[in-house]
């Protein structure tokens, strides 16, 4: 044991992390999509619009990362949708995430390229249908 946790739980681990951040990544494509959660009233965006085809890549790629399904081609294009996200909005408020409100849309960028070359953990339905296999 090299550090506080044993390393044979590191596995473990990137199964929750995928899990808890997909559950939240969701959470930003409903409150797009559905307005919910909001702290205030405000109208969905359109689905046939940028924002719109965001939600659902947020909300249908996020179940499947919750999942573990399809985890490595689904986290590379949600990290790319993150990375547009960036620079198309955030970046020209300012190049400082800190100050441009898109340290979230990094976040999840570069996480979601940790899944995609990682894969995702044992907890996984990726992982059940390749031991089925």
């Amino acid at each position: 044991m090299d550090g506080p946790l044993p390393r044979n739980w590191a596995p473990f681990l990137q199964s929750l992390l995928r899990i808890v951040a997909a559950i939240s990544f969701i959470t930003h494509g409903t409150q797009k999509l559905f307005a919910f959660p909001v702290t205030e009233p405000r109208e969905p965006v359109q689905l046939m619009s940028l924002f719109g085809l965001a939600s659902v890549l947020e909300i249908v790629g996020g179940t499947l990362l919750l999942f573990g399904l399809f985890t490595r081609p689904v986290a590379f294009v949600l990290a790319g949708e993150m990375a547009v996200a960036y620079f198309m909005v955030h970046m020209a408020q300012s190049i400082w995430p800190v100050l441009n409100g898109g340290e979230p849309a990094v976040l999840y960028c570069f996480l979601w390229l940790f899944f995609a070359a990682a894969g995702p953990g044992p907890w996984s339905l990726d992982e059940r249908m390749k031991k089925a296999a």
